[in-house]
């Protein structure tokens, strides 16, 4: 008798282990759950924002999107257009000076030779003015534009960073071994999931 209920106390243990076993393999592994991607809760504001940002402080609002690589790229393009400005306005600084110097008689400016002669006409200072002020007035307009340019790139990159792309409408290239001659087929899938 003792034999008989030892021999059911085991089968019992073995089985309530079978079955607390089962249980546990029931559980879902953490690391198994494929999860869905993580969208940013629609934010009618947030362009806004940006544009305001980069209107402020220029890469403002690229930092506030989260693309800090073009932080020196907005830097660079604001800095050429200032660095411009200022070489075609000392250019013509110094056109504008050897002009007067002819006008009051003098013949000793910068754009003369030792002996008094001149190297440049004085129609030369004239048109080199004008060619400096035109690219100094060109330096402010491009400047001016890189600076637009920088908001409306904040402006549109806060837009799309609110555009939901998921993989339920999706255009994959597509590889298939024909059944029958088995040769291989390419093409375009394109699933639109519902």
């Amino acid at each position: 008798m003792k034999s008989k209920n030892l021999i059911l106390l085991l089968f019992l243990l073995l089985f309530a282990g079978k079955t607390f076993a089962q249980q546990d393999s029931l559980l879902v592994d953490p690391q198994l759950v494929v999860e869905e991607p993580a969208y940013k809760a629609y934010d009618p504001l947030s362009p806004a924002r940006a544009a305001f940002y980069s209107a402020v402080l220029p890469g403002l609002g690229q930092a506030y999107n989260g693309k800090y690589w073009k932080i020196p790229v907005v830097y660079a393009a604001l800095g050429g257009g200032v660095y411009f400005y200022f070489r075609n306005d000392d250019e013509y600084d110094r056109y504008r000076e050897a002009y007067k110097s002819r006008l009051a008689g003098r013949t000793d400016d910068e754009f003369s030779d030792a002996n008094g002669n001149p190297i440049v006409s004085t129609n030369g200072l004239i048109e080199g003015q004008r060619f400096y002020q035109r690219n100094k007035e060109i330096s402010i307009l491009v400047t001016l534009g890189l600076y637009a340019l920088n908001i409306i790139d904040a402006n549109v990159d806060a837009h799309l960073q609110q555009f939901n792309v998921s993989e339920d409408l999706s255009l994959k290239p597509a590889f298939d071994f024909d059944r029958y001659s088995g040769k291989p087929g390419y093409g375009l899938s394109l699933n639109f999931n519902f």
